[in-house]
């Protein structure tokens, strides 16, 4: 069976306040004032991108199913 993967993006309503860097320095980095993730795939449920994810001050960071490009509902 295959380790299901999600797809990690961060959208245009980042405003670069590192939260995302702090709180999961592995996933993500700030290029240019704005959050990139480290690994555009990573694994379904990664606990660092859904903390992230969380803590976000607007949102921006989402997931999709890396397979058929659905998006996820981010549940921590």
């Amino acid at each position: 069976m295959t380790e299901r993967r999600w797809k990690v993006e961060v959208d245009s309503s980042c405003i670069g306040s590192g939260m995302c860097l702090a709180t999961a320095p592995d996933r993500f980095r700030l290029v240019d004032g704005w959050s990139q993730p480290v690994e555009k795939v990573v694994p379904e449920g990664d606990p660092m991108v859904v903390a992230a994810a969380e803590l976000c001050p607007v949102s921006a960071i989402g997931v999709r199913d890396a397979e058929t490009g659905a998006e996820q509902r981010i549940i921590g």
